[in-house]
């Protein structure tokens, strides 16, 4: 391993690495609660890099780059998969402005920092691949990232994966497989991981997918965030990209309780979102059409960013 530049937080990480401990400790994302510190084996760390590694043609004679803190997961793994490649990385103290130089192997990043990424779009620097995860990407951020001179991905995955399990190529629907990882899902249609080189054989989680085939799925949303709404069943998050083409600044779907129909659609906006309603509705199923709009000053947000899909107090019929 190369290390070009480094961080406070990667010097941690690495002594963390080569003691004797046979794990490290991280915390989750908090995207259903307060984040939570978990003991990952060194084990499955290495399983996870090397299927990265194996995916991405990650050699000796690779450079990595990282804009994401070691203190988390993704920054983590991009030292591990550095280790077992002998490659080289530059890990670069975290910030949505991006420094970047030279040939670059392999770049992860989170949305917030598309915007400065794509100001490297004509320069001398040349990506091979960006990883986006973290958060969800925004129908517009797709739309860049498809114009962007690199292979572009979406990441699918969680701490306890220790990173990416699945990617999906920007601009198409579904998710692969990575190396040695299968996909099933219960009577709920919430996938199920099949991990052949992890300490934990499977993993349930809370996700619900439309499954392709064992090693394809196309992510539809959290089961927690699914809306019933007189037996049909809605997922907020596939909608919003389907509306998202009429609807300028912030917004978000979620279930409010209704008398007749058990929960109905509504979407929550600022007072500085623009809502073409008359385009909207010549477009979409009436079905998937929000049935009520609210305002909100501001939106709640979880312990890592993630808006909080609620209807807040004062708010519900």
């Amino acid at each position: 391993m190369n290390l070009t530049k480094t961080t406070p937080e990667t010097e941690e990480f690495l002594k963390e690495w080569y003691s004797d401990k046979e794990y490290v400790t991280a915390h989750t994302s908090g995207s259903t609660g307060a984040p939570k510190m978990i003991k990952l084996l060194k084990q499955d760390m290495i399983a996870s890099a090397s299927a990265t590694n194996r995916f991405f043609n990650i050699t000796e004679s690779s450079r990595l780059v990282s804009p994401l803190s070691a203190s988390y997961i993704a920054g983590k793994m991009m030292i591990v998969r550095t280790v077992l490649a002998g490659a080289t990385l530059e890990m670069l103290t975290p910030s949505n402005q991006l420094n970047l130089h030279g040939r670059i192997t392999l770049l992860p990043i989170v949305p917030s920092q598309i915007e400065s990424l794509m100001t490297y779009a004509d320069s001398d620097v040349k990506i091979d691949n960006v990883i986006v995860g973290g958060a969800p990407m925004t129908p517009e951020m797709e739309l860049m990232l498809e114009q962007f001179p690199a292979n572009c991905y979406a990441t699918y995955g969680m701490t306890e994966t220790c990173s990416h399990v699945a990617i999906r190529k920007v601009g198409t629907p579904y998710f692969q497989a990575l190396p040695g990882v299968k996909f099933e899902v219960d009577e709920s249609s919430r996938l199920m991981l099949r991990l052949q080189h992890f300490s934990f054989p499977t993993l349930q989680t809370n996700d619900v997918v439309e499954l392709q085939s064992e090693e394809s799925f196309r992510w539809l949303g959290r089961y927690d965030n699914v809306v019933n709404s007189g037996g049909v069943k809605l997922f907020p998050e596939e909608i919003e990209r389907e509306i998202a083409p009429f609807i300028k600044g912030e917004f978000y779907l979620c279930g409010m309780p209704h008398a007749k129909w058990g929960q109905q659609l509504v979407i929550c906006i600022t007072p500085r979102t623009v809502v073409d309603h008359a385009a909207m509705e010549a477009e979409v199923s009436h079905i998937r059409l929000p049935k009520k709009t609210i305002t909100l000053d501001k939106f709640e947000y979880t312990s890592n960013g993630k808006i909080k899909r609620v209807v807040p107090a004062g708010f519900e019929e």
